[in-house]
């Protein structure tokens, strides 16, 4: 199944909480990835690339392996190395991407939010990386990031909180869910506001031991 431009958009004026709970509670990447600045978002198709640690020849490869509207979801095992920067992100741009994320480091930061690409990572790291023609990558293939396993096409979404991938035969029911769980939600809001309280709302009941204390 094909994730509509429609469906991302949707996505997108959500929460990677949300799509995450209303989804069954999965596709959460590793809470080390992050954007650099508060406020960095980013939506679309996942675009797998598995790096050799170290070395970034792959991600360059990548950027004109996928398609625009993709975003480049790279798995690598060692994060002490600035694997993207500044050139790759205008390069990336050019072609239309929508953003990236990767478990490793990423250098050029500020010169890449003032850009205005988008960019998760496990952090900022200058050490530089090799081109081996010898290394071991794929493109396009499935990649895992903690226990998430991710396809081609995937419905990816990033916000303050993280990364979710959601498969995308999953994507608009999660996403419809996703909807009716923030309309919901805003009535709690008024409800909290009015004096309400969350124990009552959501029929919370009072342990035991709490009982015993007060």
């Amino acid at each position: 199944m094909s994730i509509s431009d429609a469906l991302i958009t949707r996505a997108a004026r959500s929460s990677t909480a949300t799509l995450h709970e209303a989804a069954g509670r999965i596709g959460s990447l590793p809470s080390s990835i992050k954007p650099h600045a508060p406020g960095v978002t980013v939506c679309g198709r996942a675009y797998p690339v598995l790096s050799p640690a170290g070395d970034n020849l792959w991600l360059h490869h990548a950027i004109y392996a996928a398609a625009p509207g993709d975003v480049l979801v790279v798995s690598t095992d060692d994060a002490e190395f600035g694997y993207w920067g500044e050139v790759m992100a205008v390069a990336a741009q050019a072609r239309g991407l929508a953003g990236l994320v990767i478990t490793g480091g990423v250098r050029d930061t500020q010169q890449i939010l003032a850009l205005g690409f988008p960019v998760f990572s496990m952090g900022a790291c200058i050490r530089g990386t090799g081109k081996n023609l010898a290394g071991h990558g794929s493109l396009g293939e499935p990649v895992t990031i903690g226990d998430v396993h991710i396809n081609r096409g995937d419905l990816l979404f990033g916000d303050d909180d993280g990364v979710v991938v959601l498969p995308a035969q999953a994507a608009e029911a999660a996403i419809e869910l996703g909807e009716s769980r923030d309309k919901n939600e805003r009535e709690i809001f008024s409800r909290l506001k009015r004096g309400e309280t969350t124990l009552s709302i959501y029929g919370l009941k009072t342990p035991a031991r709490l009982k015993n204390l007060a």
